[in-house]
């Protein structure tokens, strides 16, 4: 009778013992964030632009005033002109 192969079954089959929580350190840290000065500008822009109108209305005003009242007139030469430019002709 072997009693060595015995013992090595018994430790492969012998209850675990349950580990509690690990020991922490005491020390307390805490996290800082630290944002550069063109972070800083970034998010200014960025709340600038948030705020800011998506229509200026100092230039279209008065030009949806004059459509709505029939008194807007594009030239006809103007806009060929332009239109050519944008095309390439």
């Amino acid at each position: 009778m072997r009693i060595e192969a015995y013992n090595q079954i018994g430790q492969i089959y012998a209850p675990k013992k349950a580990y509690g929580p690990a020991k922490t350190n005491t020390v307390s840290r805490t996290d800082q964030v630290q944002i550069s000065s063109i972070g800083k500008d970034i998010q200014t822009v960025k709340q600038a632009v948030a705020n800011a109108p998506d229509v200026r209305e100092s230039i279209t005003g008065p030009i949806k005033a004059k459509v709505q009242s029939g008194t807007y007139d594009v030239g006809t030469d103007d806009f060929a002109s332009k239109l050519m430019a944008a095309y390439g002709m």
